[in-house]
């Protein structure tokens, strides 16, 4: 259940949200909620569609359930009128017999009211059923529109799919094929490797992580682990869903920071035929992939996407793609079933305007410490490489 106190959370589910706005439409959110929520709402797009759709579901479903009600008044009515009217003529006629030996049959009287009634009931009937007919057809029309919407935001079958990995099932798999090659008994696991897991990096030395936002969507905890396979407690500060974006803060006593980031962050557009590269885990090692920025657009034409030419894998999700200068130039979110190598990764400059948004709304500000410098311009693929590797790490997902 949502916490009305402190109402918006990165881990809130669909129920939540719905009895967050039910809390706020009946009044029930305290003054501070309730002026955050509205300060949210009108500067995140995202959350304002999903209360306009709440909106218009309650509307729908309040305006038909007054259609019923009154329905159920008019059939209680003309219950009551029946019951009321449909007397026998005389009581002295109970047990009377014709002279054909036949019992005398009760007769019915219909009251000048319950005619009317029933002249109103045929006259209207065609119009109420159509009018109910359309209430639900409202109702079952914007239920279908939210599934179709949520179903959008699933991995698609045939065109478009992220690349969170299921670690799970890959890992029952491999274990088994394991254990038949050796004709070994199954052993039980120590450490628990997580349900999905992708890739990220780190934003700033002091601990912020980037990766998308399918990789941490549902998760109840998060571990980042890096190359030398320590690990660390994460937690989401910020989610972008329209753009597949999730920044991360790792919460962890144990951490100390991650030193100077090597590269720089680019806030313009990469030209078409650059040479661009990535380092992700689709595997537990870190593997490295190399194409080409192939158009400026990703699927179906959306402008906050690169296609890129490299062969990506599930886990590949959240991780860097940077240009052959060692600058940051997009985040890798899916590919194209469809198409031999189409991958697609966010912009830089859509990461750009979010950190630029959120240093803006802090109280008091408080700027993002993005490197200034990049260390990787001029060298090597391979040098290039050995710095960038601390920076990318595991991002594991719990529910």
């Amino acid at each position: 259940m949502a916490d009305l106190t402190h109402p918006l959370s990165p881990m809130m589910t669909e129920a939540d949200y719905y009895a967050l706005f039910e809390a706020y439409q009946r009044g029930e959110l305290a003054a501070p909620a309730r002026t955050d929520l509205e300060r949210r709402l009108s500067a995140d797009p995202v959350l304002a569609e999903r209360y306009a759709d709440f909106t218009s579901l309650t509307g729908t479903l309040h305006s038909y359930g007054q259609r019923l009600s009154v329905r159920r008044k008019l059939r209680a009515i003309q219950a009551e009128l029946d019951a009321e009217q449909a007397v026998k003529l005389t009581d002295a006629e109970d047990g009377e017999v014709l002279e054909t030996g036949n019992p005398l049959m009760p007769q019915l009287h219909i009251s000048r009211t319950e005619q009317q009634l029933r002249r109103f009931w045929q006259g209207h009937r065609a119009t109420m059923m159509v009018a109910a007919s359309v209430a639900v057809l409202a109702v079952f029309t914007t239920l279908l529109g939210i599934e179709w919407w949520r179903a959008s935001q699933k991995p698609s079958l045939y065109g478009y799919t992220v690349l969170r990995k299921e670690v799970e099932r890959i890992r029952r798999t491999q274990l088994a094929m394991n254990r038949a090659i050796r004709g070994q008994a199954p052993a039980p696991e120590a450490v628990n490797p997580g349900k999905f897991s992708g890739t990220g990096f780190a934003l700033t030395a002091d601990g912020y992580l980037v990766t998308s936002y399918h990789v941490i969507q549902g998760a109840d905890s998060l571990l980042i682990e890096g190359r030398d396979r320590r690990s660390y407690r994460a937690e989401p500060v910020f989610t972008d869903v329209a753009h597949d974006l999730a920044i991360l803060r790792i919460n962890d006593k144990q951490f100390t920071g991650f030193g100077r980031l090597p590269y720089s962050f680019k806030r313009g557009t990469a030209d078409l035929g650059e040479k661009v590269y990535t380092l992700g885990y689709p595997r537990e090692d870190l593997v490295f992939n190399d194409g080409s920025l192939s158009a400026r657009s990703g699927f179906e034409g959306d402008s906050a996407f690169y296609q890129i030419s490299i062969p990506v894998n599930p886990g590949n999700s959240g991780g860097p793609l940077l240009d052959d200068r060692g600058n940051l130039i997009g985040i890798i979110s899916g590919r194209q079933m469809d198409a031999q190598s189409a991958a697609f990764a966010t912009k830089s400059s859509y990461l750009m305007r979010l950190v630029d948004s959120l240093s803006a709304a802090a109280t008091p500000a408080q700027p993002y410490n993005l490197p200034r410098t990049n260390q990787l311009a001029g060298t090597s693929r391979p040098q290039q490489i050995r710095k960038l590797q601390d920076y990318v790490f595991v991002v594991k997902v719990y529910e």
